[in-house]
C-alpha cells in the first residue's frame, strides 16, 4: 500500500497534514487517511498555528523556516506543505 500523504517533487517533499491545534505537545501522530496527523500546542488564532507549525516542521526536517512553505489550507485543519530538500526525517518516508 502506498502512502498518499506525501510525495516527492524532485528534491522537495510535499506533505498533506491534518493539524490538531492546542495540543499538549508538538508531535507527529501517524497516518490519518490520506493525510498525516500532527499535533501542535499553538492556538488557531491570527496565523499563530501556521507559524508555529512551520517552525516545528523546519526543525523536524532539518531545514530553515524559509524552506518550508504552506501551499494550501491556510485557514483549515487540512494543510499542504512543501519542504525544500529535507535533511532529516522524523517520520518514516521512502524516496523512489
Amino acid at each position: 500500500m502506498s502512502d498518499t500523504w506525501y510525495r516527492w517533487d524532485g528534491d522537495d517533499l510535499l506533505l498533506q497534514l491534518r493539524v490538531q491545534p492546542r495540543a499538549g505537545k508538538d508531535q507527529f501522530v501517524g497516518p490519518y487517511g490520506d493525510q498525516y496527523k500532527v499535533r501542535i500546542t499553538a492556538p488557531p488564532v491570527d496565523g499563530k498555528a501556521n507559524a508555529h507549525l512551520i517552525r516545528f516542521l523546519a526543525k523536524a526536517f532539518g531545514v530553515g523556516r524559509d524552506q518550508v512553505s504552506l501551499i494550501n489550507g491556510d485557514s483549515c485543519k487540512n494543510k499542504g506543505f512543501r519542504i525544500e530538500a529535507p535533511r532529516k526525517f522524523p517520520i518514516s518516508l521512502t524516496k523512489p
